[in-house]
């Protein structure tokens, strides 16, 4: 019972360092995308913000969804 309840946080926390990251990623990308079109820093930056931001919220949102269906 004990190591079920301990393996069922080590998915959880994985999963969430695993979005984190991607989220990170597709920031980068919009970032650097920003800026090779022209937008000054500040922009660029809003992007990867906004960007970061929505992948997070997707993530969110279909974790809710599936946990609908699960439980």
């Amino acid at each position: 019972m004990y190591q079920e309840s301990v393996v069922i946080v080590a998915v959880v926390l994985l999963i969430t360092a695993f979005v984190i990251v991607v989220a990170l990623l597709a920031a980068t990308g919009a970032g650097k995308l920003a800026r090779m079109d022209g937008a000054t820093y500040p922009t660029a930056l809003t992007r990867a913000a906004a960007t970061f931001a929505a992948t997070v919220t997707l993530a969110a949102t279909v974790a809710s969804a599936f946990a609908t269906f699960l439980a």
